[in-house]
């Protein structure tokens, strides 16, 4: 039987991040494999002239949307590894009707965004940011006043959404012994006690927790699913983490909250990317902000790779997929 042909739509400072020299080694031992991404970016139009004969596409960030001039073009196409996360801007619905498998690397990304949450809970938790800014220009003694932080132990902390990233988070807090309170209207009662949480209306999450980190994926139900109401009902003092997605919030009404000094957040996601240099919230003292970066680790780059090119050998093996996307998955996904 003839080995499979494999077509690689990954750009090639991509390529080197997310296929280690084993990973790489692993993927061309599947079949043939084509790299096409090497000249820059397909696009529709180009992928729709090369796709012809090749069993699998392996896409990334960038990748050309599979139009219906590629579906018709792909004649043998039987696999998508998506070597990132999100995948509605590339695989529509159509590929899924025609029967074609698709995986993706979710999975693999979504301990580096739950560790970058973690890490930015804590650090508001523990007010590292202020006590810093006070050591730097050499006030010990206005540090030292700052008042106490707080613990995670047995603190009340509120998770919205528990998809990929979500779990991840939920099982640190639980390994740090919080209290985790969710909202997810698609977490059922028997896995919401499975994964140690209690499921809870939103409104009521941020009322009754004193951290809340977005964890939920943008879709057309999620478009500003947090606004003024729910910034309105939380505690004073407390924490707002969102390394999600800027869509699931109302930057608008957070700003305007922010701006009052009633509590404070820590943000990776932003409504314009990169942040321009006159957008309020850089001037805002209650609030730590990173460039959109936390499933950036070195790790899980490799991760993504690795993942696919496994599920891929699982395919090609006739095993199950652990990472597979199906139709009915989309309207809840990133």
């Amino acid at each position: 039987m003839p080995k499979p042909r494999i077509l690689s739509l990954v750009r090639p400072r991509d390529y080197e991040l997310l296929f280690t020299p084993q990973t790489d080694q692993a993927l061309r031992a599947l079949g043939e494999t084509v790299f096409e991404g090497q000249q820059g970016t397909l696009s529709s139009q180009e992928l729709a002239q090369r796709i012809a004969g090749f069993d699998a596409v392996l896409t990334g960030w960038g990748s050309p949307r599979f139009t219906d001039e590629v579906l018709g073009a792909a004649d043998r196409l039987r696999v998508i590894a998506h070597s990132a996360g999100s995948i509605k801007n590339i695989l529509p619905r159509p590929v899924f009707e025609r029967g074609i498998t698709v995986t993706h690397a979710a999975s693999a990304i979504a301990p580096a965004v739950a560790e970058l949450s973690l890490a930015m809970t804590l650090i508001l938790l523990r007010k590292v940011v202020q006590l810093d800014r006070y050591l730097r220009a050499g006030d010990w003694q206005g540090a030292k006043a700052v008042p106490m932080g707080r613990e995670l132990v047995g603190l009340r902390v509120g998770v919205v959404g528990a998809g990929y990233t979500g779990r991840c988070f939920i099982k640190l807090m639980r390994a740090l012994e919080a209290e985790v309170w969710v909202y997810d209207p698609y977490l059922s009662a028997e896995r919401a006690a499975e994964i140690g949480v209690r499921t809870v209306a939103l409104d009521d999450l941020f009322a009754g927790c004193p951290v809340v980190s977005v964890q939920a994926p943008a879709t057309d139900e999620t478009y500003h699913m947090i606004s003024a109401r729910q910034f309105g009902l939380l505690q004073d003092g407390a924490c707002f983490v969102n390394t999600a997605r800027s869509w699931v919030v109302d930057y608008d009404a957070l700003l305007a909250e922010l701006q009052t000094g009633r509590f404070v957040a820590a943000l990776d996601v932003f409504d314009r990317e990169p942040l321009p240099e006159d957008n309020p919230f850089r001037e805002l003292d209650n609030v730590v902000m990173t460039p959109h970066v936390a499933g950036a680790s070195l790790e899980a780059r490799q991760r993504q790779g690795q993942f696919m090119v496994e599920e891929l050998d699982r395919f090609f093996s006739g095993g199950p997929l652990l990472y597979q996307v199906t139709a009915d998955m989309l309207d809840t996904m990133a």
